[in-house]
């Protein structure tokens, strides 16, 4: 059980770097910090933050994987991951991204992705 609580903690984490890698130039330029980087410069830019993103999500995964001791099998990993990176995106939109609000639909796709976990963790 402890691989599994280090795996999504790891997953937690990563999911924080990659939101910020793929999003949070969005916001700097929001903020007037990157208005007139070059692209060039803010893909290097998000490069560096999703370093470290890998740092925690190829560790979770050896973790977590069944054929390594862990207690998730392959599909399970990724379903949790998909969970996770959008609750992740979802509070990290929501501090900084004022603008943008959530609504009825995203509480239903919610709802879906919490049906999707209990289907995948179901017994055959």
């Amino acid at each position: 059980m402890t691989n599994g609580i280090y795996t999504i903690l790891l997953l937690i984490l990563s999911n924080v770097f990659m939101t910020f890698a793929w999003y949070g130039h969005l916001r700097l330029q929001q903020s007037g910090i990157s208005s007139n980087w070059p692209l060039y410069l803010v893909i290097a830019f998000s490069w560096m933050i999703a370093f470290f993103e890998y740092c925690c999500q190829v560790p979770a995964n050896r973790i977590g994987f069944i054929d390594n001791g862990g207690p998730f099998n392959l599909v399970q990993l990724k379903v949790i991951q998909e969970c996770i990176s959008l609750v992740v995106f979802a509070v990290i939109a929501n501090f900084c991204f004022q603008h943008e609000q959530l609504h009825w639909n995203h509480a239903a796709a919610a709802l879906c992705l919490v049906m999707a976990v209990y289907f995948v963790f179901m017994k055959p």
